[in-house]
């Protein structure tokens, strides 16, 4: 699966040497340090094949219909335009995925239970069809596609969810938590209820609240 042979093809009409965003070396504007009004040609090109990218991984076809050509073609960008930001296609699939999710707060430590409120609150609002229909076609790939799966939950799922545990191993050192659990599976609940549900389903606004507060139940200090 993994695309390292890079494809040149002939530079896009009006592109510039790698690194020189808009303008080339024979441009006026950049003779004069001026650079035309709006984005950068670089920039605009970035998000249109990151765009593409995740509109081709949330279609039926997921990892197997995707392509560095297939990308290209929607994007509106030529293949070589990729190949320099981006080794294979995997590295581009993660680094796509990355941008549909937002930092996590940094917790407060004011209580167990405000922390993973707050990260609840986020993993809620982070929610959208075309996120999950993305994240389930990684998920699903994952048994034909096992080293972009790897990449995935190395670079995007793993750094998120070593906030949460963060939170739950200072609760049970606190004494907030009950001193027997399971970290890894508290975090699964936690993730699974808010994140993992189906891209149809519209979560109530106090939807947060009650899975925090059903998972403290069961493992807060005291609890049986």
């Amino acid at each position: 699966m993994t695309e390292t042979t890079q494809h040149p093809t002939p530079a896009e009409p009006g592109a510039g040497a790698p690194g020189t965003g808009a303008s080339g070396p024979g441009d006026p504007a950049a003779r004069d340090g001026v650079r035309a009004p709006g984005r950068p040609r670089s920039e605009r090109a970035e998000k249109a094949i990151i765009n593409a990218t995740l509109d081709l991984l949330a279609e039926e076809s997921g990892v197997a219909g995707l392509s560095i050509e297939a990308v290209a073609a929607r994007a509106g960008v030529g293949k070589t335009t990729i190949y320099r930001r981006w080794a294979n296609k995997e590295a581009l699939i993660v680094q796509a995925l990355a941008t549909m999710k937002g930092p996590l707060p940094e917790p407060s430590g004011a209580s167990v239970r405000e922390d993973l409120l707050a990260l609840a609150r986020v993993l809620r609002s982070e929610r959208s069809r075309k996120r999950i229909r993305c994240f389930w076609n990684v998920v699903g790939a994952a048994e034909k596609h096992p080293e972009l799966y790897a990449r995935y939950r190395q670079d995007v799922i793993e750094p998120r969810r070593q906030v949460i545990r963060d939170v739950l191993r200072r609760g049970v050192r606190t004494g907030e938590l009950r001193p027997d659990v399971d970290v890894e599976a508290a975090v699964t609940m936690l993730t699974g209820a808010l994140a993992g549900r189906f891209p149809m389903e519209t979560l109530p606004d106090d939807f947060p609240e009650t899975v925090v507060d059903t998972l403290l139940r069961g493992i807060a200090a005291g609890a049986s």
